[in-house]
């Protein structure tokens, strides 16, 4: 078997830095909501109000139990679906639709949403009963003690936990091929099979999410260890 690498970094590479484009706008903004959702799902499971905290606790739990590709599938297809068919028995007609990537980012800010959500609650769980007695015996309402005392420290102590998860997303747009995002897992099938190159395109597909996920890593090390310091 003979292997022609310097053919594959010639053709593919460039397509691929083209697909790097996609996966780091699609990380970045499905990190963002997923942290939105996180710290919102993580309020309400600690709420005082009962109902709400349980239908969030089955939810988590509905996330965790399916796997990521089959709730991109879902969201892809089936959801539009959904959406017309409600529109449709109220009388309206419409043809809703979703765009490929659009699905990604919905389904990484509810799944990795979800599990982070238990992230922060546990730290804000952790956090020492003092903070918030003091905040109370200032005069602070419990909200304000939440945000301005509480949530502070539990959120800088999430943030390792959260860099080991942005790492996971990125690896995780490969999921994204499935529902035809042309991000560079598809790029690399496609080229693969119009080349027969495939040792070289997946060899370089490695390379590549290795070199986007390693630099995260070390970020993530170094931010930890700076907190430990100042702890």
């Amino acid at each position: 078997m003979e292997l022609n690498f310097t053919k594959a970094f010639g053709t593919l590479l460039p397509s691929l830095l083209g697909g790097v484009g996609i996966v780091i706008y699609i990380t970045l903004v499905g990190f963002a909501f997923a942290l939105v959702a996180a710290l919102l799902i993580a309020i309400g499971r600690l709420s005082k109000h009962k109902l709400l905290s349980r239908f969030l606790g089955i939810i988590i739990e509905l996330i965790r139990g399916t796997p990521l590709l089959v709730q991109l599938f879902y969201i892809y297809y089936v959801v539009p679906t959904l959406i017309n068919g409600v529109l449709a028995a109220l009388g309206y007609e419409a043809n809703v639709q979703l765009n490929a990537s659009t699905c990604g980012i919905i389904g990484f800010a509810v799944n990795y949403g979800c599990y982070m959500s238990e992230v922060i609650r546990s730290a804000i769980l952790a956090v020492d009963s003092g903070q918030r007695e003091a905040g109370l015996a200032l005069g602070f309402s419990e909200q304000k003690v939440l945000f301005h005392f509480i949530l502070p420290p539990a959120m800088r102590n999430s943030i390792p936990v959260f860099g080991n998860y942005l790492v996971m997303l990125i690896k995780d747009t490969s999921l994204l091929a499935m529902i035809s995002v042309q991000e560079l897992l598809l790029r690399t099938k496609t080229y693969a099979s119009q080349t027969f190159l495939t040792v070289e395109a997946y060899t370089i597909l490695a390379l590549v999410y290795l070199m986007l996920s390693l630099p995260l890593s070390q970020l993530g090390g170094i931010i930890e260890r700076k907190l430990k310091r100042t702890q």
